[in-house]
This record gives structure tokens, C-alpha cells and sequence, in this order.
């Protein structure tokens, strides 16, 4: 990436800091060949191959929104057709609620809950980054945390693309933590959040699912009262003499903890960090599929 010159600017470093960008393919490409060696040796659901193509394509769109602006309506029209393969897959179509019961839903499930959620899934974590290692650490703790889950249920007969994906993630991560040495550009996000969203849909996982990501959607709602309230725009914050950070607002949820505290880049992802854990233990400790 440093030969073709693909880099992106470090903001949160003293000094001007670029660093290779759109490293997320390496995500891809090291799943796609652990999955297929491991075919050669055992047998695996259609469940999996289904699962991985839809992550493809979600990566692959990833590589085309990092290079060509196509616009907000005609990407999210595509992203959502992307995972329409997932629909036969579904192992479940009702929501499941503590001590109230099952909610059916049916073919509206199927049509929308599904490729909804993987698409929101997609954007969610795309939107909740910008400090060193901070997406890519998120991602990896809800990958693990939803895997957990699937295997105190004992079901994972349909989630070992997912697992390789975890796993490549989980490397990337020990490059993309702080200081990063390589950032995942929007194949990465795109790529880890149509997994997330694949593996909560196939499990059935909705409800923990969304519990697993209640920082994530906070992260958004705060982006939408931002827009709403039409404060100024501000995509990055900066770094004090003492390396401390500087944010313009606390309307996004890395930045609350910089807006209020004198703290670092690191603190600041190592907080997000925990947050994130908290709720994905609590979305594997949730009773039942849900």
C-alpha cells in the first residue's frame, strides 16, 4: 500500500503520521483461504458458503466505495441486496423476549429483519472508529462474544466461515492496535460488519445481537442528534502538546470521555473497549436463542 501510495493521515499524532490504508482486504483474502483449506478436510454446511459470499460482496463493495464515490442512496440500496442470499438461511423468523414469548413475523422477517440488520450492522461498525485499533478491537470482541454464544448453545455447525473471519480479524488487530500500522479503509468495516450481521442472523441472535451493539447504536444516535441539531461539522479531533486528546464535542461516543477527561488516544480506545464488553457479556448471558 506504501508503494502504490495508498495512505491515509494518522490525526491523533503529534507529528504527521501516514500510515497504509484499505489494509481490510488482507481480512478477506486470509479467511477466504483458511475456509477453503479447512474444505479440504472436512465437510461443511451450505450455511457457511452462503454466509462468506455475502461478506465478499460486502467487501468487495467496501474496495469500490474506497476508490469511487457512488453516492449514499445508491450504496445502500446495493449493500442491502448484498445479503438478500442470507434469507433461505435464517434459522428463525419470530423474536424471541424474556418472559413474554415468541413474536412472529415471518416472510417480513425474512424480507427485511434480515438484510436490514446485516446492512446496519455494516454501517454501524464503519461508523464507530477513528482512534488506532479501535473498530477492529470492537469488531473482534462482539465476533468472539457472538461465537461464545453460539457454542454454549452448542450450534455451530453454521458459523465456521465466521470463525475464520474472527480470526483474521484478531491478526489484523494486532496491526491496526495503537500506534497503528496499518489502517482497514471501509473494505475492513464493511467487510467485519456484514460478519457480525451475517452471524447474528444465521444464529438467530437478534436480540442478544442488538445488546452486543448498544455502543454502536449509541454512537449513532449521537451522530443523528449531531446532524439534527445541525452543529458544526467536525470528523476529527487533535492531539494536545501532552498527548492528551482534543475533541470539539462529546456527539460522538469515542469523544465523550476526551470532551470531559485530559486522556490519551489509547485510554480513550481501551474505555471503548470496555463498554463494548460489558454489553457483549451480557448479550451472552441472555437466556436462550434470542
Amino acid at each position: 500500500m506504501t508503494e502504490k501510495g495508498i495512505l491515509a493521515k494518522d490525526y491523533y499524532k503529534l507529528k504527521l503520521t501516514m500510515v497504509p490504508d484499505r489494509g481490510g482486504i488482507a481480512i478477506l483474502l486470509v479467511a477466504m483461504v483458511c475456509f477453503s483449506l479447512n474444505t479440504l478436510f472436512f465437510k461443511f454446511s451450505t450455511t457457511n458458503y452462503v454466509a462468506l459470499i455475502v461478506v465478499a460482496l460486502f467487501g468487495l463493495f467496501g474496495m469500490l466505495d474506497d476508490m469511487i464515490d457512488i453516492g449514499r442512496v445508491t450504496k445502500l440500496l446495493l449493500m442491502y441486496y448484498c445479503s438478500y442470499p442470507l434469507i433461505q438461511y435464517a434459522t428463525t423468523t419470530a423474536f424471541v423476549f424474556p418472559s413474554i414469548g415468541n413474536f412472529e413475523t415471518g416472510i417480513l422477517y425474512l424480507q427485511f429483519v434480515v438484510p436490514t440488520f446485516v446492512l446496519v450492522a455494516s454501517n454501524l461498525v464503519n461508523m464507530h472508529s477513528g482512534f488506532n485499533g479501535l473498530a477492529s478491537g470492537l469488531s473482534t470482541i462482539v465476533l468472539i462474544s457472538l461465537i461464545i454464544r453460539s457454542a454454549l448453545i452448542g450450534d455451530v455447525e453454521n458459523i465456521f466461515a465466521m470463525v475464520c473471519i474472527a480470526g483474521a480479524t484478531l491478526g489484523f488487530f494486532l496491526y491496526d492496535r495503537y500506534p497503528s500500522r496499518i489502517f482497514w479503509g471501509n473494505v475492513g468495516s464493511l467487510t467485519i460488519g456484514a460478519a457480525i450481521g451475517a452471524l447474528i442472523v444465521i444464529q438467530g441472535f437478534v436480540i442478544s445481537g442488538f445488546i452486543m451493539l448498544i455502543p454502536h447504536t449509541v454512537n449513532f444516535l449521537l451522530y443523528v442528534y449531531w446532524r439534527a441539531m445541525k452543529f458544526p461539522v467536525a470528523k476529527f479531533g487533535k492531539t494536545r502538546e501532552d498527548g492528551t486528546l482534543e475533541v470539539p464535542n462529546p456527539l460522538t461516543l469515542k469523544w465523550v470521555l476526551p470532551y470531559y477527561y485530559r486522556v490519551t488516544e489509547k485510554q480513550a480506545t481501551y474505555a471503548m473497549y470496555a463498554v463494548t464488553g460489558l454489553f457483549c457479556l451480557l448479550g451472552i448471558l441472555l437466556p436462550g436463542r434470542m
